[in-house]
């Protein structure tokens, strides 16, 4: 999740100190578990190992001893959990995907116990009532029949720390990000035997971000070639989410969540009312393409006349006035828009979900005061991890489980200064360097962290030679940015997961 992209999650690691341990020398730490559990109505058993992994750095000499290798220093502490399937006879065969989420600052636990592990935090039937006392529920959906998984908390996350001595600010940046999550896979791969295993790359928001950097940066910098990428909830150009005077891609990409989230809450028209959520997508799309951006190209040489016509139409699709739109200037900010749309029932709506809704204190202000989709869901999923990691995984540590730092705040973006973070291009070139690379796409119409169109506006312009768009594969559902707290959602996503699998592994 890009700059924020998590929703607003967790307490700064700025200024902490910077020591994982200070009274061990740092080392792996390992526990390694049986369990079995039912996977699509399939009995398997399968192999936990929780723990840290030290990543290290070489030493060089230097003076007489320059350039001569001399060891390696550790750097940092890595913590992840690795599934693997009992009873695999020729491992090379066997899926590996290397899974993890975004902000930056997430830990990997809503894609573990969200998604593709073989447990799950119980949301509810809709995902909107966490059940409490908040509890694990076997996950149907899990693809642990289908791949081995590595969930992989990056530094600052989770419990992965720098050593005592390192300073952890280096690692809040997007090229030492890539270069360090690089180098976790590479040593989980060299040393479990797994450099024949087809591997994947599962990220979600920011993680797609990393996860397309990754991709780039594992097959031109290491030789390992991934077998495919499944970005849920993807942002790969941050032009198309940055709300900044000038930029007029955003109001027109978010639009159709805008209609999404207006039609879910019952505020369009009556017409709009009656009709399916994707005929009436359908509709706003076209009007978006083909009437919307025309109008705010033409800036002030828009005409009273077509101006009117407009607001008319944005106020038809969005549910908000048309006085208010006209203060606007026809762009509307999404934090305007999660404070207005309800704003006489005195609620707000979710920037992860939009289907959540919240109560302010101020409700005259311009923005929420948090987000209430993720208020929603991060007590559930932080509870039931912290409970799970020791009593059935059996890593005890007295760190603070880091699962959401704000270090989208401080995030260091200097490859990309003085224009927007895009790693669409980097995506291009990995596929285009390895054309067997496949790529899936999953996105939730109620998301306003990724919209869906912006999403499809990126893969429109990624420039992809003609006979490689078809690597590229989307699916869409009705729930928002953690799409799988949607049971229905969570099993059709499974569905597309899963047959995106046997095309690469079986083809």
């Amino acid at each position: 999740m890009a700059e924020d992209l998590g929703g607003g999650k967790g307490d700064t690691q700025e200024g902490r100190g910077t020591s994982a341990a200070t009274e061990r020398a740092p080392e792996d730490r390992l526990e390694v578990r049986s369990h079995q559990a039912e996977v699509a109505g399939q009995a398997l058993r399968y192999t936990t190992t929780t723990g840290t992994l030290v990543l290290r750095e070489e030493v060089l000499g230097e003076g007489e001893r320059e350039g001569r290798f001399e060891g390696h220093r550790p750097k940092a502490e890595v913590f992840f959990i690795a599934y693997t399937l009992d009873g695999v006879e020729d491992a090379a065969a066997r899926p590996l995907t290397f899974v993890f989420n975004g902000g930056p600052g997430s830990s990997s636990v809503w894609m573990h116990l969200g998604l593709f592990g073989p447990k799950r935090v119980d949301m509810g039937e809709d995902g909107l009532t966490a059940h409490t006392p908040y509890r694990l529920v076997a996950n149907e959906a899990s693809l642990l029949d289908r791949t081995d998984l590595v969930f992989i908390d990056p530094v600052s996350t989770g419990y992965s720390r720098v050593v005592e001595g390192e300073k952890p600010k280096p690692y809040h940046a997007f090229d030492k990000d890539i270069e360090s999550v690089a180098e976790f896979i590479r040593l989980y791969t060299s040393r479990n035997g797994r450099w024949r295993s087809p591997l994947f790359l599962a990220g979600e928001s920011y993680g797609t971000t990393r996860a397309a950097g990754l991709a780039g940066y594992l097959q031109e910098r290491l030789g390992l070639f991934p077998a495919g990428l499944m970005l849920i909830s993807s942002i790969l150009d941050f032009s198309t989410a940055r709300f900044d005077t000038g930029n007029d891609l955003p109001p027109l990409l978010f639009l159709p969540t805008y209609t999404a989230t207006a039609h879910y809450h019952g505020r369009l028209p009556a017409e709009l009312q009656r009709r399916g959520l994707r005929e009436v997508l359908d509709e706003v799309e076209a009007f978006a393409l083909q009437r919307y951006a025309p109008a705010l190209l033409k800036g002030a040489d828009l005409s009273d006349a077509e101006r009117v016509a407009i607001r008319a139409e944005l106020a038809r699709f969005t549910g908000l006035s048309e006085a208010y739109l006209e203060s606007t200037d026809l762009r509307i900010d999404i934090f305007r828009f999660a404070k207005e749309l309800l704003r006489d029932a005195g609620r707000t709506v979710g920037r992860i979900d939009s289907r959540y809704q919240g109560i302010d204190r101020d409700r005259a202000g311009e923005r929420f005061e948090f987000d209430p989709s993720m208020a929603a869901t991060q007590g559930a999923y932080t509870a039931a991890f912290n409970d799970y990691v020791r009593n059935e995984l059996g890593f005890a540590s007295d760190l603070p489980y880091q699962v959401l730092a704000n270090l989208y705040q401080s995030w260091s973006y200097k490859d990309f200064e003085n224009r927007y973070v895009n790693v669409a291009e980097t995506l291009r070139r990995a596929v285009s360097y390895n054309p067997k690379l496949r790529v899936h796409v999953a996105n939730g119409y109620y998301d306003l962290a990724t919209p869906y169109f912006a999403t499809e506006h990126t893969v429109r312009h990624l420039a992809l030679d003609p006979t490689l768009r078809g690597n590229l594969s989307m699916s869409y559902y009705e729930a928002g940015h953690m799409m799988y707290v949607d049971r229905p959602s969570l099993l059709a996503l499974r569905a597309n997961l899963a047959t995106f699998l046997d095309g690469i592994v079986g083809a």
